[in-house]
């Protein structure tokens, strides 16, 4: 049977207020017309909602009934569109320390600025569960990732300061340091096939690796070593002209950077921002 929304937010209002003058005066509508809808709504479902007395109602067993079903389901898209409202101008995102601090983070503010009203608001770990209303951007395999959800397939090569970089060109042995991956279903970093490409041999390297991209990363920095990483991370510091590639080629690798379920952050704000994550890395 169809009612009228109309009648049953009016009958609603006057249940939860007890008149209505007080339902008239919440929906904006007059006495008048809230007592309109109510009669409508009895004479739809051929039963008396409301006993009417001088100067005051009282629900009937069947408005009882009727107004705690009616007020729970208001109750509940009312929940609904705030938390959707909500979602569409807040993105919460959970990713790896790395991508973070070496990417996401130094952009936001431009984002935000060309995008007013939305709020960013970043966690970072390795962790993969996935919690509600937060966006996961992830590291994985290829192997493992559907290609919808994949963000940026990654290469890998080795980055230092220019100083390191002349005293590696000169040098008998020189240090490389890469990543060894906390969760143990990835495969290691392609470092070998790195030097076989590039015709490294690998009696020259010292080869450490850390379980956080960001010791290698800091390590190079301070002109300590190579890091053999991925060639998103330090986009901007070759940018920036902190870090010069080895003068060598990226090896290709099976690892990306995706979302999970991507196709289910179907809000506006959730499009806009992995459209724009996707230019950015």
């Amino acid at each position: 049977m169809q009612v009228s929304l109309q009648a049953l937010k009016a009958f609603e209002s006057a249940a939860r207020h007890g008149s209505f003058k007080a339902a008239a005066h919440e929906l904006s509508l007059t006495p008048t017309a809230i007592s309109h809808h109510v009669q409508n709504l009895e004479s739809r479902l051929n039963v008396s909602l409301f006993h009417r007395k001088v100067r005051k109602i009282e629900l009937t067993e069947a408005g009882k009934k009727l107004a705690l079903a009616a007020t729970s389901g208001f109750r509940t898209i009312a929940m609904a569109i705030d938390e959707i409202k909500f979602s569409g101008n807040n993105i919460l995102i959970s990713t790896t320390t790395a991508l973070a601090s070496m990417r996401l983070i130094p952009a936001i503010e431009e984002y935000m600025r060309l995008h007013p009203g939305v709020l960013i608001d970043v966690s970072t770990g390795e962790s993969f569960d996935n919690y509600p209303n937060t966006l996961p951007i992830r590291f994985g395999s290829t192997e493992s990732v559907k290609t919808s959800d994949i963000l940026k397939h990654e290469k890998f090569d080795a980055f230092g300061t220019p100083s390191y970089l002349d005293f590696s060109s000169k040098a008998d042995r020189f240090k490389i340091i890469s990543t060894r991956w906390k969760n143990r279903k990835l495969p290691p970093a392609p470092v070998h096939a790195w030097l076989e490409m590039n015709g490294i041999e690998q009696s020259k390297v010292e080869y450490v690796t850390y379980d956080q991209e960001l010791i290698g990363i800091q390590e190079a920095l301070l002109g300590k070593a190579l890091v053999f990483c991925s060639t998103t991370l330090t986009a901007p510091l070759i940018t920036a002209g902190i870090f010069h590639s080895f003068n060598s080629k990226p090896v290709d690798t099976e690892f990306c950077f995706y979302c999970p379920d991507k196709e289910k952050y179907d809000t506006r704000t959730h499009e806009a921002f992995l459209l724009w994550l996707e230019k950015l890395l």
